[in-house]
């Protein structure tokens, strides 16, 4: 389970954008989200829907504490959470499934006729994400990423697992603000072996049926879990931040010492014994990258597609509306790349030269790290100012941008980024991969930026978390990656780079990125590529980064079909734009519009769709 757990113009995007608009600070505009349904219903054998909603909410918390953790409500009656981790036995995970199965029936068998819209979509919401899971728990292996992100067929890989996960977890998102958070937090430490050895009995299962990882991924693995061990042998980042962080608050007692010995000694033993399986397993690999090459592989794609994407569109689909939009997207950068003076050969070609220039390159090392630091900052504290032009309903998100833990860099993308906890005490963070400076461009820095804090995937969050608990737990690919698609959509229409054509060439690069997702994803998975295929797709059309593609096409090996969700998702919310804009005319407005997604939180594709159909009900 996943733990810690169409074009327009830009004067046509800012139709409805008044000349008086004041464009106050954000924190001044900002201006309070309902947490509940307004209304929630009438009882239904004596329980209201809001009240199911929340019953269902915390059955689901109790299988994933480390969300309850995340979210911030690992508190009273719900204490006890803080100091669970999430049971990744398959007896464990057979269990997960039983509550998902009996919270589907009491959703389903529940009168809605007569709930607000809000309150009604929110059982919407909760039917997909059960029931799809519930389609992954039915296959004979995997991770199952409940109403999350993160599918998977291999239980512990270069990115998936529990040793990638806990030391993030436990130093970032588990708090230690008294001597009841560090108990808690040693707790944990001592549940950790038990964790471990649930996953190594799930892919020790998995490989008796014939499951095993291509090699090259194996060997990052390997390579990882060898550097988790070394440092876990001696303490590490779990001795560490618990020793730290105790001492700070004042918090008397060894704690180093207790944390020291749970680590070195058993957590340590644990992932030995997960290290020899991978090597057991990297003994019989072969280097077929795609799901085709493994059992019932098929059969799983197709459902990471449909759980990515909340669509039921085929692999051949997704593949040629991959190549489609592609080449539409290619054809808005040509004149650019021209215009700048780059005019000869194929625009991956010109984009590949362009990467090579000097001037949008940063520095090498350390100097470099902060000149990229800085960049973020700035372009932060700009889109910021930006957002009253952009909703109507404007949240103040508590944001801060962190590079990933060096254990991680080698198999994580360029960035990525998510919302805070739903009480606000967790920041929603933006994680920069600085392993080499060359992995980011000062022209596509900007919109990587905008993508993963304003008004993207931070932002949109900060939403969501001002829903009812279950809305904030659940989430779609399609919908939070789309959405941040959009958002830099949003930062172009806005002007991020009137005065810097070099930059929207990043942007449109990184939605033809996105579209050569949707080829290669379906083409290592459902048409037989190999991984270098992949990367020379990406390389050669796109003029993509080498060192980029490298990590980002290994992603697509471990997480099929989650790669699609982004354009699939953004397009869509486009073609919902355009519907606006036909049925409303002069009447449409680009705040009002941006309002009736995000505030109709993180939903299936269709879901959304409703969402707006409601919105253009009311302003019709």
């Amino acid at each position: 389970m996943t733990r810690i757990t169409t074009s327009l113009t830009r004067r046509q995007a800012l139709a409805g954008v008044g000349a008086g608009v004041s464009l106050v600070a954000l924190g001044g505009c900002q201006r309070a989200l309902s947490a509940t349904a307004a209304s929630a219903g009438p009882a239904t054998g004596g329980q209201t829907g809001a009240a199911l909603l929340e019953d269902v909410a915390y059955n689901l918390l109790a299988h994933e504490p480390e969300r309850a953790t995340g979210l911030g409500v690992d508190t009273g009656v719900h204490a006890a959470l803080r100091a669970q981790l999430e049971d990744q036995s398959p007896a464990g995970q057979r269990a997960y499934a039983e509550t998902l199965r009996a919270d589907l029936a009491r959703v389903r068998a529940f009168d809605t006729a007569t709930l607000d819209a809000d309150t009604r979509t929110s059982f919407e919401v909760v039917e997909s994400a059960y029931s799809t899971a519930l389609d992954g728990f039915a296959l004979p292996y995997g991770d199952v990423a409940v109403g999350s992100w993160r599918n998977s067929p291999y239980v512990v890989i270069q990115n998936v697992g529990t040793y990638i996960d806990m030391p993030r977890f436990m130093d970032t998102t588990h708090p230690v603000r008294d001597a009841a958070d560090a108990q808690a937090y040693l707790a944990r430490l001592e549940a950790l072996p038990a964790v471990l050895d649930g996953e190594l009995a799930r892919i020790r299962d998995a490989r008796a049926m014939g499951l095993v990882p291509p090699d090259f991924l194996l060997d990052q693995a390997i390579s990882q879990m060898e550097q988790t061990i070394a440092e876990t042998a001696g303490g590490g980042t779990l001795v560490e931040s618990l020793a730290s962080r105790t001492r700070e608050a004042g918090i008397a007692g060894d704690w180093r010492g207790q944390a020291h010995a749970l680590v070195s000694g058993p957590v340590t033993a644990a992932l030995r014994r997960q290290l020899a399986e991978l090597r057991a397993q990297r003994a019989v690999a072969t280097p077929e990258a795609g799901m085709w090459a493994r059992p019932q592989g098929d059969e799983w794609y197709a459902w990471g597609l449909r759980a990515a994407t909340t669509t039921t569109l085929s692999p051949d689909e997704i593949h040629q509306i991959g190549l489609d939009e592609l080449a539409a997207l290619h054809g808005q950068m040509d004149p650019i790349l021209k215009e700048i003076g780059y005019t000869r050969g194929t625009v991956g070609e010109r984009m590949r030269a362009l990467a090579e220039d000097p001037r949008y390159k940063f520095a090498e090392g350390d100097p470099g790290r902060k000149e990229i630091m800085d960049f973020i900052h700035e372009r932060i504290d700009w889109i910021k100012a930006q957002m009253p032009r952009a909703f109507n309903t404007l949240v103040d998100p508590n944001l801060e941008v962190r590079r990933l833990p060096l254990a991680e860099e080698p198999g994580a993308p360029g960035a990525y980024g998510g919302a805070g906890s739903k009480d606000g005490s967790i920041p929603g963070r933006m994680w920069i991969n600085l392993r080499t400076t060359d992995l980011h461009r000062k022209y596509d820095l900007a919109d990587l930026t905008y993508h993963e804090t304003i008004p993207g995937h931070v932002w949109e969050g900060e939403y969501s978390n001002r829903l009812p608990l279950i809305r904030s737990i659940l989430s779609f690919s399609a919908f939070s990656e789309g959405w941040a698609l959009y958002a830099e959509q949003i930062a172009d229409e806005l002007g991020a780079y009137d005065d810097f054509k070099v930059g929207r060439l990043g942007y449109l690069q990184s939605l033809a990125f996105r579209a050569c997702r949707l080829v290669v994803d379906t083409g290592l998975h459902h048409k037989r590529w190999t991984r270098e295929e992949g990367r020379r797709f990406f390389v050669e059309r796109n003029g993509s980064k080498p060192d980029e593609v490298a990590s980002e096409v290994d992603r697509y090996c471990s997480w099929p079909g989650q790669a699609c969700a982004y354009k699939i998702g953004h397009s869509e919310i486009a073609r919902q734009r355009a519907r606006a804009q036909a049925a409303l005319g002069d009447a449409y407005s680009f705040r009002a519009f941006n309002d009736a997604v995000v505030l109709g939180g993180n939903a299936p594709l269709d879901v959304m769709a409703k969402n707006v159909g409601r919105y253009l009900e009311r302003a019709g």
